[in-house]
């Protein structure tokens, strides 16, 4: 590995007066200026005394600051994204459990995530976007003891994730600088990105979805991405008209309300000078892909990705090579492979657990042995995902062994929610678990068992939920039961409750 398997060495791949960074109806923002935005960036840091080691969380609603500012901190310290969305006690945990150092923040916003930084004794640093170009900002930092300069290698940390595990406590992921440039650049090996390609980012940027497929993939390639505040119905399309992407990625969700709306914009779609269109982190209904194809006119490219191999981890091909409705497509850079209950490899054509391993793998979880000794088996990383693999090498995945709700992306933990809702006065237990979506793939859904003289009041407990977590994670229905299933050692029985208890959307 050398230096340019690190952030600062991908945006060395583009050519100073390109185009980097852009977003609608604001001016652009180049790679040298970029790369400038970074090393001031740096400085900046360096003087509040945060130096390569530590975190600072990142608080910005979607658009190009959220891009620069996670590769600005990233290329001095640890970037560590989260979502605007939480509440007081989600960013309670998640600065805590991350150590941060600082919160970056927008200035002249309110955000639950200021009080609970001064509650935690974290330093808040305000952003003040720049008019003079998308992405660009100063930042206000207190003064502390400078940091000492420390070399930027490809083994140092660059971002922090959470994973939702089904245990109370989400796992951290760390991924280094390595990770990162070699899922950027399969990526773009993938898609055959170059210079000339514009990608229009809707996908949130506290996600490894839009913030390696979208950002670092087009940055190593040497191309544009233009970072829209996220999927604005409409709006979409007059950014398609006006921008002129050459592709876009998301999640299939947003493919389908996107396509919902298509047939009213044949003229903008035709204008834009689209390649393809790309979907990850669920999967994708083969009829809307095959939807998606006609009302677009290119092909959409299903990838399958993951937050522990810095996203990407197979996909299907552009064409002329065959792409497969239902399948999520050969290895795309880490190897792929199939194993059985004993951990020993598959043949072709058998089902078992998906497996990879690879240059983007993470090399581990942060502080959990646990978690380390069940995810890697022999070198292998086990996704948890269950799939089969056929004799050209196309893998099709056939369930999840994990419990984790999959809600279009959002990974759920179960556990975090029943913990919510067990503290509601009327509520004498409860078991979240995954319910079949038209809309989500899966959504959530709730058993609940009530004290005695409760009244059921399913909006009161939803309410109840939404205060205290992210919209995504509130449950959609909430079925009242007089027992809650459990097996044969007493647990809960999540896996197949939606079904025994005949909910679904």
């Amino acid at each position: 590995m050398t230096t340019a398997d690190t952030i600062p060495g991908l945006l060395a791949a583009g050519a100073a007066d390109a185009i980097a960074i852009g977003a609608p109806g604001r001016p652009s923002l180049t790679y040298q200026a970029l790369r400038g935005l970074c090393r001031q960036t740096g400085t900046d840091l360096a003087t509040a005394g945060i130096g390569r080691a530590d975190r600072v969380a990142i608080v910005l609603p979607n658009g190009p600051e959220a891009a620069t500012a996670f590769l600005a901190v990233a290329s001095h310290a640890v970037a560590a994204p989260l979502n605007p969305s939480y509440k007081s006690d989600e960013f309670r945990f998640y600065l805590s459990d991350l150590g941060a150092r600082a919160v970056i923040c927008l200035a002249g916003t309110d955000s639950a995530a200021r009080a609970v930084a001064a509650e935690l004794g974290v330093a808040v640093l305000e952003l003040s976007p720049d008019a003079a170009a998308a992405g660009a900002f100063s930042l206000d930092v207190p003064a502390g003891s400078p940091a000492a300069a420390e070399p930027l290698v490809p083994s140092c940390t660059a971002l922090l994730l959470h994973t939702s595990g089904t245990t109370a406590r989400p796992k951290i992921v760390p991924l280094a600088h390595a990770n990162l440039a070699a899922s950027a650049r399969h990526i773009g090996a993938t898609l055959r990105l170059g210079p000339g390609d514009i990608c229009l980012n809707i996908m949130p940027l506290f996600h490894i979805h839009g913030l390696v497929a979208a950002v670092l993939a087009s940055l190593a390639a040497g191309g544009t991405v233009v970072c829209a505040p996220g999927l604005q119905g409409f709006r979409f399309f007059s950014w398609l008209r006006d921008i002129k992407p050459t592709w876009y990625t998301a999640v299939p969700t947003m493919h389908q309300a996107l396509l919902d709306l298509a047939p009213r914009f044949a003229d903008s779609i035709r204008a834009a000078p689209l390649r393809f269109l790309r979907s990850s982190s669920a999967s994708l209904p083969p009829a809307v892909m095959t939807a998606l194809e006609a009302a677009f006119g290119v092909p959409v490219i299903e990838a399958y990705g993951m937050t522990e191999a810095a996203h990407q981890m197979a996909s299907n091909p552009l064409p002329p090579a065959p792409r497969f409705p239902g399948s999520v497509g050969t290895a795309a850079g880490p190897d792929i492979a199939v194993i059985g209950p004993d951990g020993a490899l598959l043949a072709a054509g058998a089902t078992g657990e998906v497996v990879i391993r690879g240059p983007n793998v993470t090399k581990g979880y942060e502080a959990n042995p646990a978690a380390n000794a069940a995810a890697f088996h022999e070198g292998w990383f086990r996704t948890g995902d269950e799939g089969v693999i056929d004799a050209s090498g196309y893998l099709r995945l056939t369930g999840r062994l994990k419990e984790i709700i999959n809600r279009a992306g959002e990974k759920i933990a179960p556990i975090e929610v029943d913990n919510v809702l067990m503290e509601h006065p009327a509520v004498a237990q409860a078991v979240t678990f995954a319910m079949p979506s038209r809309t989500f793939g899966e959504d959530v859904a709730a058993a609940v068992v009530l004290r005695d003289g409760a009244a059921p009041d399913a909006e009161a407990l939803r309410s109840f939920v939404a205060a205290r977590l992210a919209p995504f994670k509130v449950p959609r229905t909430v079925v009242f039961v007089a027992e809650i299933p459990k097996g044969p050692t007493g647990k809960l029985q999540r896996v197949g409750l939606a079904e025994r208890l005949g909910v679904r959307d």
